[in-house]
């Protein structure tokens, strides 16, 4: 077995960090075998080195590597790229086509971004896994294939299970052996280290004298948060290398370069979030709004009551919860003993008629002045219209509006069904 040194030099890898080297380690230790392995870490931060890995320390290293990245293959095409299709399968399937699967039997596939995967694709990824069995597109033959499978993401996997982007039995299928590789802001005695042999790089590349930090301008690289991690660091030694005459580089001329200054604050990150900030504030109001209609209607029957009964003390006694459910808890002085203190207004007689209690035929609001209803709120309407002007604005693509509304895309067909749209 190779060592972590060795396998450094052999596939360009640049660190001493205890968790790079763990991950390389790990690699190494997974090779010989045929379990998946799932790489993850953010954006730029060297994922397919580790497939490389694993496939070349492998006794498939003498069988084919393909990697695939699944989040730059259209949805409508991925299952036939993947598994391959038959002759007249769909529009323009003019012959037959063997897929990756396929290519790759005996060898390697690397799927890069793979939480990017349609849902209907993980359930043929999930079979070939189970049992190495697929189907081409358009066919009713089932083939076998053996292929390793390595993937990679940098999708939070746990939150995109919870949203149903991504099935929970694949991803523990795809993650037998989870391999995490650590960003650049983790690594920072690895910066300068990386930025040295890209400005190297660069000045064979471009023919010209290589680039040098000064110790201040070498505090402020490693002080920098690199969200891009490595391939923004190649990026800035690349622009710096190319643009910059003077060939010593100072703290000022480094920080024209590096986007939003160089301070590496925590930054604030929610642990928990809605679907949407949208659908949350619609939630919230909604809310709002019916505990006003329930107070106000809970309010209409204690004035009924005192009306009819003209007994302060016995509707008092005989509606206590209602009474703390309007008012909260009870105070020195009850909400209804308040109200012998108020002046009372007289309301303007408008009928000579007297109201009697007992004639269910008489108006019992006759005094009441009549209010014109602007607009009536109905959760029903409201969510029809929300759907409708979403569904217009994205031309009836049920996925992005189901995005903008908050709500995943099944349960925005199960409201089109029900609205009947």
């Amino acid at each position: 077995m190779e060592s972590i040194q060795a396998i450094k030099q052999r596939f360009g890898i640049i660190g001493n960090d205890p968790k790079l080297n763990r991950a390389i380690e790990k690699a190494i230790q997974v090779s010989p075998t045929d379990i998946s392995v799932l790489v993850t870490g953010e954006s730029g931060v060297g994922k397919e080195s580790i497939p490389k890995i694993i496939h070349q320390l492998s006794h498939r290293k003498h069988g084919k590597y393909i990697a695939v990245n699944c989040g730059a293959i259209p949805e409508g095409t991925i299952d036939s790229e993947l598994f391959g299709h038959e002759k007249g399968a769909f529009t323009g399937a003019t012959q037959t086509r063997n897929g990756y699967f396929e290519v790759a039997d005996g060898g390697t596939i690397f799927l890069d971004e793979v939480g990017e995967l349609p849902l209907t694709t993980q359930v043929r990824l999930l079979r070939v896994l189970e049992n190495g069995e697929f189907i081409k597109v358009g066919s009713s033959k089932v083939q076998k294939t053996d292929v390793r499978i390595v993937a990679a993401t940098n999708v939070n996997m746990f939150e995109a299970i919870k949203k149903e982007k991504f099935r929970e039995d694949l991803y523990y299928r795809l993650s037998t052996v989870d391999i995490n590789i650590p960003p650049l802001r983790e690594r920072k005695e690895d910066i300068h280290l990386l930025f040295r042999k890209f400005a190297s790089d660069f000045a064979l590349k471009y023919k010209m004298p290589t680039i040098k930090l000064t110790d201040d301008a070498v505090i402020i690289l490693k002080k920098h948060r690199w969200n891009g991690n490595i391939r923004q660091l190649r990026n800035a030694a690349e622009q710096i290398s190319v643009l910059e005459q003077n060939r010593t580089i100072s703290t000022a001329t480094l920080q024209g370069y590096l986007p939003n200054g160089s301070s590496n604050l925590p930054a604030v990150i929610k642990t928990s979030k809605a679907e949407s900030d949208f659908s949350n504030e619609r939630e919230i109001l909604y809310k709002v709004l019916f505990d006003m209609k329930s107070d106000l209607n809970d309010l209409k029957k204690l004035t009924m009551k005192l009306m009819k009964n003209g007994n302060v003390s016995e509707v008092e006694k005989d509606n206590e919860g209602l009474i703390q459910k309007i008012y909260g808890e009870p105070q020195k002085e009850s909400a209804i003993e308040e109200f012998e203190d108020l002046e009372i207004l007289a309301i303007p007689e408008q009928s000579s008629e007297i109201f009697d209690p007992e004639d269910k035929n008489q108006d019992k609001y006759h005094f009441a002045e009549e209010i014109e209803e602007e607009e009536t709120l109905s959760l029903h309407d409201k969510e029809l219209e929300l759907i409708k002007k979403s569904l217009e604005r994205h031309q009836g693509k049920r996925k992005l509006a189901a995005a903008e509304l908050g709500i995943s895309e099944r349960t925005l067909y199960r409201k089109i069904k029900q609205y009947d749209l």
